[in-house]
């Protein structure tokens, strides 16, 4: 018995062991000497003991498990996955069960679930949270790591953000410089995983800062590094005393974080490409399609809250003087310079979109009063008229503005940027005749 690869166990009807084969030294770390006289469900993983009592009920009432599975701890603070095979004997009232270790087959069955669910994840609708949040549980599945954080690097500022922070004892941090988070910044700075256990605990951390004291003993941090350089990195945690992170801990978070960085990439890579698709290139303002998105969403709230709201359309007077005196360069300094006065003039509930050429459309959510309107035109209409500084020159232009009022000059969005682009002309044409008199 004791030449079996897999370990035979003994065990009475309280759940200790009555006897163990030599293989238990092997799969479990502990000798038979050390788990006789033991209980067996202190061995195994706490995650799993509340489904490995419900199947030992089973067993004891004549059940046969052929192929249960759960995680023991080993002696070493490794995770031991363990496939069984168990039967009670009613007549010599004892359990005797085979354990096989399929740690390695589980590894690699995990590894391939990890590569499909990020895959999954990478493609589907949804920012980058729901990617993290997907993220963790594959690696909580792997690791055991409810613990868990996303850092992410920028290099321009030499700045950490932590988009995504799972800690129950802590919220994440602000961004922040790099060298304020010792052990992220050794992990970004040398693009090398990191990994913390008592052993070397005080070691690494008297190399890395020695005012440090070593009360995190069992961290692991691996980079996340693109074609571009390092982006940030992927931090555990052990959120149990008992459990430690192993180098084939480290080897598994840093295969995530290879699928990590390509489903990084692909998410912003799709949200550079829809803003692009949304805005206005020279101006970053929202273009045409999104404003009449926002437009048609704002009026089915209105609807609904039978409230108001405002379009308003806005025209440059003369600005083909700007660029035929002065050059399209300046002509496309004025129209940024014009909508960054526009958006800073409006609340964050509204919307200021570029329709083309010279003219800027602005939406206005939810007003109290046809009044507010007028108030917010006349503001606009004093800010736009201001001088422009501009590098190469100083210009004042003023801009002419039509308002259409839901319900009252239109029900819907047609109706309304019709009527404020038909008043915004009759205020133009009103000024060329107040100005020719």
């Amino acid at each position: 018995m004791d030449l079996l690869l897999d370990a035979v166990c003994v065990v009475d009807r309280e759940g200790y062991f009555l006897f163990v084969s030599a293989a238990s030294e092997r799969i479990f770390g502990y000798s038979p000497d050390e788990m006789i006289g033991k209980a067996t469900i202190d061995f195994v993983h706490p995650a799993d003991r509340e489904k490995t009592l419900h199947a030992v009920t089973e067993i004891l009432n004549g059940e046969l498990k052929p192929y249960f599975e759960n995680r023991y701890l080993r002696k070493d603070g490794k995770i031991a996955h363990i496939m069984w095979s168990a039967r009670w004997s009613e007549s010599e009232q004892i359990r005797v069960a085979v354990a096989r270790d399929v740690t390695e087959r589980k590894r690699a069955e995990s590894k391939q679930a990890a590569l499909y669910a990020i895959a999954e994840a990478a493609n589907a609708p949804g920012n980058l949270l729901a990617l993290f949040q997907r993220i963790h549980e594959v690696v909580d599945d792997l690791l055991l790591a409810t613990n868990f954080a996303v850092a992410l690097y920028d290099p321009h500022n030499d700045q950490l953000s932590f988009p995504y922070y799972a800690h129950p004892h802590s919220v994440a941090p602000p961004p922040e410089k790099v060298k304020s988070d010792i052990l992220t910044a050794q992990v970004i700075r040398t693009g090398q995983a990191l990994l913390l256990t008592p052993e070397n605990a005080a070691s690494v951390l008297s190399q890395l800062d020695p005012a440090v004291s070593p009360d995190t003993l069992n961290w692991l941090g691996v980079p996340l590094e693109s074609a571009c350089g390092i982006i940030g990195a992927l931090v555990v945690l052990s959120s149990a005393d008992d459990v430690r992170f192993t180098e084939q801990d480290r080897e598994l978070l840093q295969f995530v974080a290879v699928q990590v960085v390509a489903a990084v990439e692909r998410k912003r890579l799709h949200s550079r490409l829809e803003h692009l698709a949304q805005h206005d290139q020279l101006t970053d303002l929202p273009n045409r399609t999104l404003f009449l998105d926002r437009l048609q969403t704002a009026l089915t709230r209105a609807r609904r809250g039978q409230s108001l709201l405002a379009v308003l359309y806005l025209d440059l007077d003369k600005f083909k003087q700007v660029n035929d005196t002065h050059g399209h360069t300046v002509g496309d300094h004025l129209l940024q310079e014009v909508a960054a006065r526009l958006s800073r003039s409006v609340r964050e509930s509204d919307t200021v979109a570029r329709m083309g050429g010279d003219e800027f459309i602005v939406l206005l959510d939810g007003i109290k009063e046809r009044k507010d309107a007028a108030v917010v035109t006349a503001k606009l209409l004093a800010i736009l008229s201001e001088p422009y500084q501009l590098a190469e020159v100083t210009l004042q232009i003023i801009p002419s503005v039509g308002v259409a009022v839901y319900p009252e000059n239109g029900e819907d969005e047609d109706e309304l940027i019709r009527y404020a682009d038909d008043a915004m002309y009759q205020a133009k044409r009103k000024r060329r005749q107040s100005d020719s008199m």
